[in-house]
């Protein structure tokens, strides 16, 4: 049991498949941890859905196991100075401004039952003015449409919405709702919605009304620091713990790995991935990523972002087909080669940096001597191909990237980190401690409540694997070519500029 008295700060990750705490003390490390697991629905193909009442028993059961463990005179004694809160992005859902319950079940980010609506809307002109004024391309993996659909189904007159009756939010607003009552989205979470106006990080004047979403029911924008209200019903944490931090999920990943310069650029590894990396101006962003606002405290730190729809979900997908689990299939495609085969995922339509809701999944030079490992390996390829994609379309940005961060659960293979080291030619360093978003929103937390200062986190160990590339021979470039080729077939799409340019390199 741990014995030390504080100061701590509790961070709270609540992400699609679990919600994760920890008590993080102030060396930046792990005192505490607990996780409670969450359910998903599939009710229609394409369709995601999750429970906003078992999303919040999940933060309040997470917290109650990572404290469970520490002196109970401690906890009370408020040792825990401050709550960090992650989130995951992009999923909402309506609950009722007078009692606080859900009206809606929670769409998932992953949820693509948005599609038709996108297409009724897409014009060359909407196009640019989403684009122009959100950063983001027009696609259902983002709030606004999802919204749009919940309105539909739930209020299609729009007369409780307009008259503020119904509340509208991402998951960050509604845990804050159950904390204190209050409306609120954090900024970097308003930024995924595609109803905020990046630049003046505030509603558009214009999107809200495109998207039929009125905007009595949207909540008010905050910084990523708050102020927030104090945090109450997550026992045995005193009710009143000041609540300094909340950021999206893979925010906060960027901010655990301090990869805080451009130049400098994360990839969390999940069901999806998130590849991100800071902007020195917004101006510098190249077509085919999103604009993000990674966190806002005095001012906005912009970041350019490519989200990956399958990487992790492809790996769970191949296993239960092959009917082995997942380690047992890394491990099969890390000791075969592929013979040529490749796999594209486009289960979803493909994320960025290409963007085509109409891609297919594919699987290419299938003959019938392909082996299950051939198939495992191709896998294997398939998310460090992406993650690959999506680092040479920020190094356009950017300038270059010096250095990949990675985090999440299929990065503990060392050959898999070692096989995305020589996808892009480029150092990859591999936290050791997995819970980055945790981790982040923790380091900010302490900032803003003053446990730290911006020196004092700088010179918190850090401790990384560090993985040099391997010489590229001709093979790689060809198999790289064979991944170009593949996803050119699997969409309705050209291979947009980025795939000749990474050939080349």
């Amino acid at each position: 049991m741990p014995s030390r008295q504080g100061p701590f700060i509790l961070a709270i990750d609540q992400g699609t498949s679990a919600t994760k705490s920890a008590l993080i003390d102030a060396a930046g490390r792990f005192v505490a941890r607990g996780s409670a697991p969450l359910t998903e629905r599939h009710p229609k193909p394409g369709w995601v859905e999750q429970d906003g009442r078992e999303i919040w028993a999940s933060v309040r059961e997470a917290v109650r196991r990572c404290l469970d463990g520490v002196d109970a005179r401690a906890v009370q004694a408020g040792a825990i100075v401050a709550v960090g809160l992650s989130t995951q992005r992009e999923s909402v859902l309506l609950w009722d401004a007078a009692t606080g319950e859900p009206v809606s079940p929670v769409i998932s980010w992953q949820d693509q039952r948005g599609t038709e609506l996108c297409d009724a809307l897409r014009s060359d002109a909407t196009e640019q003015l989403v684009r122009l004024r959100t950063g983001l391309p027009l696609d259902p993996m983002f709030s606004a449409v999802k919204a749009s659909w919940l309105l539909d189904a739930h209020d299609p007159d729009r007369v409780r919405s307009k008259a503020g009756a119904i509340r509208l939010g991402t998951i960050d607003s509604w845990l804050l709702a159950c904390l204190s009552g209050e409306h609120l989205i954090e900024a970097g979470n308003a930024s995924r919605t595609q109803l905020l106006n990046v630049a003046r990080v505030d509603w558009d004047d214009d999107l809200p009304a495109l998207f039929g979403i009125p905007r009595a029911c949207l909540p008010r924008i905050v910084a990523s620091t708050g102020p927030f209200p104090a945090t109450r019903g997550l026992g045995p944490l005193p009710d009143g713990t000041p609540l300094h931090a909340v950021m999206g999920d893979s925010h906060a990943a960027l901010f655990g790995h301090g990869a805080l310069a451009p130049g400098q650029v994360k990839a969390t590894y999940g069901t999806g991935s998130s590849v991100m990396g800071l902007l020195a101006h917004p101006s510098e962003l190249q077509a085919g990523l999103c604009l993000t606002i990674g966190w806002m405290t005095d001012r906005p730190a912009y970041a350019a972002e490519g989200n990956i729809r399958s990487s992790g979900a492809t790996l769970r997908w191949l296993a239960s087909i092959l009917d082995v689990e997942v380690p047992a299939l890394v491990a099969m495609g890390l000791a075969a080669a592929s013979d040529g085969v490749v796999l594209v995922p486009g289960f979803g339509g493909l994320g960025a940096p290409w963007w085509d809701r109409n891609a297919v999944g594919l699987l290419s030079n299938l003959t019938l001597g392909t082996s299950r490992a051939a198939l495992a390996r191709a896998a294997l390829e398939s998310v460090v191909n992406q993650v690959g994609d999506l680092v040479e379309a920020i190094a356009h940005s950017v300038g270059e990237v010096s250095t990949l961060f990675v985090d999440g659960g299929p990065m503990r293979s060392d050959g898999l980190v070692q096989m995305q080291a020589d996808r892009i030619g480029r150092p990859v360093l591999r936290a050791s401690e997995p819970e980055l978003s945790a981790l982040g929103v923790a380091h900010l937390a302490g900032l803003a409540g003053g446990l730290w200062s911006r020196e004092d986190l700088e010179a918190l160990p850090r401790p990384r694997d560090r993985f040099e590339p391997g010489s590229e021979s001709p093979a790689s470039r060809e198999r790289v070519r064979q991944w170009y080729d593949a996803v050119a077939r699997a969409g309705s799409r050209a291979v947009r500029e980025i795939g000749p340019k990474e050939i080349a390199r």
